[in-house]
């Protein structure tokens, strides 16, 4: 009974509707101004030309594709909420594709595909006829049809970005953080800019030293976003979550909601911290300090990150108020090297252990052995 009535409660906070729409209708929309797909979205979503191809060559076929999932704003207009790149691909081939500034992009240019070889070079209109959709084949591509799943602007608040969140981590090639800076250009832009400021800061960069995968999954942000939230809550949340990846998003969404935090005085307290680290331990802060070889070694480790960077961020004030010269150097090394001797650090570090347990740990710990 229980399981019913929770069911009953929540589909009364969502409210859908869905219909096949003509590709000529979906364009109509967008040169309207009526179906926002976020130009924004296309620095993390990018589809090669045999791709593109490859989706125009499905609908000239009649091959079924996905459906598009849209949110209805208050204004009426539709955010697309899943089938951003479906709609910039098509809009992209017949010429009527916009970039994030409003500049028009230039149409595409299809290549060979498995079915149709012969569209390798034809574009929707050219001076060239022979690679050049003909008026009966544009109005056949115009009137083919795409199922258009909509979330009524009834539905409660957070159904698009859970939507958006669901539809985005099934089945796709994206990281938890590039699906988070999606949803960050939707609730805000701004803070978008602001987060990835601060994963692009020198010093940040220069002492996390990540490797070029890590970088092209936006884990630089990830680990920006963490410093930041961990920075705001109280760590005794993160006790006895299930999914900590998912309690960051969400997290994340509260205070960019709430507006509850000084932007500020956060990227003071990043840009100090990581300027010392940078200075005190360059590429080494967040290495595994071989306590019997005495020297730092390995890879990057987010226990470090979590026990050196943010709690040092807590004591930066005081440290940044010392002359910087080498006694200042040793000794924050020094302390730094205590910490990875501390027996409750040592048992709380490794990869074995789950983060909802590590974090409330270790960031206290971190701030109280790293004081000057």
């Amino acid at each position: 009974m229980a399981l019913q009535q929770e069911i009953n409660e929540k589909k009364k906070k969502i409210h859908t509707d869905g219909y096949p729409m003509s590709i000529g209708e979906l364009i109509s929309l967008y040169r309207d101004g009526e179906l926002d797909i976020h130009p924004e979205f296309q620095r993390f979503f990018r589809w090669s030309p045999q791709q593109k191809s490859k989706l125009i060559e499905s609908i000239l076929l009649g091959i079924p594709i996905p459906s598009i999932f849209v949110s209805q704003r208050e204004d009426g207009v539709w955010d697309v909420v899943d089938g951003l790149q479906r709609l910039s691909t098509i809009f992209e081939f017949v010429g009527v594709l916009s970039d994030e500034k409003g500049n028009a992009v230039a149409p595409s240019v299809l290549t060979k595909t498995a079915y149709l070889p012969s569209l390798a070079g034809k574009m929707w209109e050219s001076h060239d006829a022979n690679n050049s959709f003909d008026t009966t084949l544009r109005l056949a591509f115009k009137r083919e049809k795409i199922d258009v799943k909509i979330v009524k602007k009834e539905s409660d608040g957070t159904v698009k970005f859970e939507l958006f969140q669901r539809l985005n981590t099934l089945g796709t090639q994206l990281s938890d953080q590039e699906v988070r800076n999606c949803l960050l250009v939707m609730l805000d832009s701004g803070f978008y800019d602001w987060l990835k400021q601060l994963s692009e800061y020198p010093s940040f960069l220069n002492t996390v030293s990540l490797a070029e995968r890590l970088l092209d999954e936006k884990y630089n942000m990830e680990l920006a976003l963490r410093f930041v939230l961990l920075n705001l809550i109280n760590l005794d949340e993160v006790r006895g979550v299930q999914d900590f990846s998912e309690f960051i998003t969400d997290k994340m969404v509260e205070y960019v909601r709430s507006g509850n935090f000084s932007a500020p005085l956060l990227a003071r307290q990043f840009t100090a911290t990581f300027d010392f680290l940078d200075w005190a331990l360059p590429e080494m802060a967040f290495k595994k300090f071989n306590v019997e070889k005495q020297r730092f070694e390995g890879k990057f480790l987010v226990a470090a990150f979590e026990a050196v960077g943010i709690g040092l961020s807590r004591n930066i004030d005081a440290w940044i108020r010392l002359p910087k010269d080498d006694a200042l150097r040793q000794h924050f090394v020094s302390r730094v090297q205590d910490l990875w001797r501390d027996a409750s650090f040592q048992a709380k570090y490794g990869s074995g252990v789950n983060v909802t347990t590590r974090v409330p740990v270790i960031i206290p710990l971190g701030e109280k052995i790293l004081v000057p």
